[in-house]
């Protein structure tokens, strides 16, 4: 079975890694020098930056990364890989889409550009990089179909081939919505506990100790406040979730809560605290 995983890296490189540990005849598409000299690096030799240079395949993992214009979700990405998949994909072919996205997008690709042809999923990545072997490309993933035989294409790949384990939804839509969904409510709850922090120290409390004992209840687990909310996901995602509609107070909240707890760990650290 040959794939074509489009997007070398921190989601796309282990995904065509694991891939080929599994067998499978890998090609790889980045527009990154960079990032095409790092999967050579790591063994993955048919990786290229002209996308005629690669055959037809049978699978496509859409692996790119996603970004914001401002405050909107900035998807081109996502289409300008599937315009390019488009024009060489026969109706056999399964395209996964593993990248971030907002409700709705998988469908327009379908329709658009892929004419309907295709089978579609999506199949949102929950890779962490700081733990590689428990939270990398095999754990438990949700996977989303435009329809019920891309459902049944989709986990043949990656549950029989693969061995992902799945947690299958429907309509694809849910897919789409959960994965900014379950970064955005990582996010909220991060900043409860850096505002949290703040308060105990106004009232010369130790933050450490309060959490500890707050998470003795069985339905508690208040995260740790270090620096602010960064990396390329929590921050994005949430920005995604409250784009789509006004009902977003309580994101908007934490998002200027993580601006002021940013500004208070900066004059703290000026002040050698």
């Amino acid at each position: 079975m040959k794939v074509c995983v489009l997007g070398l890296g921190q989601v796309g490189l282990p995904t065509a890694r694991y891939s080929m540990e599994k067998g499978l005849e890998v090609w790889g598409y980045d527009m990154s020098p960079a990032s095409l000299e790092n999967a050579r690096k790591q063994g993955i030799s048919k990786v290229t930056s002209v996308y005629n240079e690669i055959p037809p395949v049978d699978v496509y993992l859409i692996c790119v990364s996603t970004s914001l214009k401002g405050s909107i979700p900035d998807l081109s990405a996502i289409f300008d890989v599937s315009k390019k998949i488009s024009a060489n994909t026969n109706p056999s072919s399964l395209i996964s889409v593993e990248s971030t996205v907002v409700p709705g997008t998988c469908r327009e690709i379908y329709e658009k550009i892929f004419r309907k042809r295709i089978h579609l999923v999506h199949v949102p990545h929950r890779y962490w990089a700081e733990d590689p072997k428990e939270h990398g490309v095999n754990q438990k993933r949700v996977i989303g179909a435009i329809n019920k035989e891309s459902l049944s294409k989709g986990l043949g790949f990656y549950k029989k081939i693969l061995g992902v384990p799945l947690h299958g939804v429907f309509p694809i839509e849910v897919a789409e919505m959960c994965k900014i969904a379950e970064n955005a409510s990582r996010y909220v709850q991060i900043a409860f506990a850096e505002e949290l922090r703040m308060i105990c120290e106004k009232l010369e409390l130790d933050f450490l100790k309060v959490r500890e004992a707050c998470n003795t209840k069985w339905n508690i687990e208040i995260p740790e406040a270090r620096d602010g909310i960064g990396g390329a996901c929590l921050p994005k995602d949430t920005r995604y979730l409250a784009s789509l509609t006004n009902s977003n107070r309580l994101l908007k909240s934490a998002m200027n809560l993580n601006e002021k707890y940013m500004e208070w760990i900066s004059k703290r650290f000026k002040a050698g605290k």
